[in-house]
């Protein structure tokens, strides 16, 4: 079973590079001579411009909130990772809506200084640059922030004695120790930006996953799309290759937490801080939150309709099938994992790898992939089943539910399998043994002992998986059956032809589902602390002892 779940995560991906076997030269010298060079440069600008923002946002707020005190400190705190559960498209249409030429800001600006007055374009490579970064930080923040808090005091206090100021403590120290995590809060972010399509497509901002979808719909070419695909997947695996290089073999070791050493911040630099956490907060939160709010109270009597409640119903049914098959898939490579037998640990090891590889890849390039496998699939039991009857079948999985959950399964067994096994691994063997010994059979033990204990790594999967399918707009958009339109796919409709307003509530509808997860992330991240706090020596009398985990 654990094979099976690998073959059908590679299978879209050698279907995809299977493509450049019939090349097609008057496709591609078309794309050279027209639009190659432009989504090659734009996607490394776009790039870059994130990783600089990212790396800015979320490094610094997670130094201001771990390493200093400063008024609102608590707050920002945990308020600076609600915009994880904003989507970047819905950003991006509320920063146009607002913005633009024709929005409420300038218009505004208009009747008060006259019609000369003009604002940055925002429908430019900065303004994408600008939403993806506000969207994407909290990876690098989240991260970061959890890698400042475990450094040693000792380690710090060392530093200081020996002459760092608090930017050298910070450049020289801090910085270093927190790189691996800081790495893999940026890497996160990179390879949500190669594989976004909605944020560009509302700023008409070509890269690869608008020319793949460019290729499908406009020119009919699933070939062209393909190969697009494959250049697309040539990125991910250089950013892949980029991480682990940069992440490196380093390990370093956490001795106290560091919460007690805070820099109080006073003066200009206190008001500089609670400033910036706040104008990051405000624009990434606060205000797209409330212009949603406003444009859905202008059009719910109207909106709130069948249709909607239709959306809501495929988006959920969609979000429930799709996460209880890959909780399904992802308990199976846990189980298998752990139980592998020493002549199938290679198999399964290297299995188990393959099946995670989906969260990397782009939506748009997993579309391609289910899509060209879906369909050699009925092309051969078509041809069989002809053969045998004589009569014609027409398409058993394209076009249908089944080809979407398959992309699902391949795109989120990842997010799925480390909630299940870390928790798995807590839990001791023997257990297990005992149970065994006592009579109880592979069911019972796995009824019995197994879920009950799994059930807080399985409800934060399903969480995860739940709203990230619920979120999907490129895989969702490419695959989806005639008729089965989701929130996500309305919110493309709609700003496609720039009505913001009508994409207002299902976009605040998905971030509301979003805060979910947040709110969970947002729990786990403080329990290290909270335990911390709890087995912190106390001096009772002048005796020291430790509190005891409740």
């Amino acid at each position: 079973m654990t094979i099976g779940i690998a073959i059908m995560v590679a299978l879209p991906l050698m279907v995809i590079f299977s493509g450049w076997l019939q090349p097609n030269n008057s496709v591609w010298q078309h794309l050279a001579q027209t639009v190659l060079a432009d989504l090659i440069i734009n996607t490394l600008v776009l790039q870059a411009g994130v990783a600089v923002g990212v790396l800015l946002l979320g490094v610094g707020l997670a130094w201001l909130t771990t390493m200093t005190e400063f008024p609102g400190r608590r707050w920002f705190d945990w308020l600076l990772m609600l915009p994880l559960a904003i989507p970047a498209y819905v950003l991006a249409f509320v920063v146009l809506g607002m913005f633009d030429f024709a929005g409420p800001l300038q218009t505004q600006l208009r009747e008060w200084f006259g019609s000369d007055i003009r604002l940055p374009q925002i429908r430019s490579t900065g303004g994408v640059i600008i939403v993806m970064t506000l969207v994407l930080y909290p990876y690098v923040y989240m991260l970061a922030r959890s890698a400042f808090l475990a450094q040693s005091a000792h380690t710090l206090d060392a530093a200081k004695i020996l002459g760092q100021n608090s930017w050298g403590v910070f450049f020289r120290v801090s910085l270093p120790m927190a790189r691996p995590a800081i790495v893999a809060g940026l890497s996160l972010a990179m390879m949500e930006t190669l594989a976004d399509f909605g944020t560009v497509a509302v700023f008409n901002y070509d890269t690869f996953t608008t020319a793949i979808y460019k290729a499908w719909f406009g020119l009919f070419n699933l070939q062209a799309a393909s190969q697009l695909a494959s250049l697309l997947l040539i990125f991910v695996a250089v950013a892949l290759y980029a991480e682990r290089h940069l992440r490196g073999r380093a390990k370093y070791h956490q001795a106290q937490a560091l919460r007690d050493i805070r820099l109080p911040l006073k003066g200009f630099r206190a008001f500089f801080a609670t400033a910036v956490s706040g104008l990051v907060f405000f624009l990434a939160f606060l205000l797209p939150v409330a212009q949603l709010c406003a444009w859905s109270y202008q059009v719910v009597t109207a909106d709130l309709d069948r249709r909607y409640f239709e959306l809501l119903w495929h988006t959920l049914a969609l979000g429930a099938s799709a996460t209880l098959l890959t909780l399904t898939g992802a308990l199976l490579l846990a189980f298998a994992q752990r139980y592998q037998g020493k002549k199938g640990d290679l198999i399964i090891r290297n299995s188990v790898a393959v099946a995670t590889l989906g969260y990397a890849l782009p939506g748009s390039v997993l579309a391609v992939g289910v899509m060209l496998a879906v369909t050699g699939v009925d092309n051969a039991l078509g041809s069989l089943w002809h053969a045998f009857t004589g009569v014609e079948t027409g398409q058993l999985l394209g076009g249908t539910v089944v080809a979407l959950l398959i992309a699902y399964l391949v795109r989120f067994l990842a997010v799925a399998f480390g909630p299940i096994e870390s928790g798995l691994q807590r839990i001791r063997p023997s257990l297990a043994d005992s149970a065994r010994s006592l009579g109880a059979n592979n069911r019972r033990i796995f009824l019995s002992i197994y879920l009950p204990l799994l059930r807080p790594g399985l409800l934060t999967a399903a969480l995860l998986v739940l709203v990230d399918v619920m979120k999907e707009m490129p895989a969702t958009l490419l695959l989806r059956p005639f008729g089965w339109d989701t929130l996500s796919v309305r919110i493309y409709e709609m700003t496609s032809e720039g009505e913001w307003q009508h994409a207002a509530l299902p976009a605040i509808t998905l971030i509301l589902a979003g805060l979910l997860p947040v709110i969970v992330l947002v729990n786990r991240s403080a329990r290290p602390i909270r335990e911390s706090v709890k087995q912190q020596p106390l001096s009772v009398n002048g005796h020291t002892k430790t509190q005891e985990p409740m």
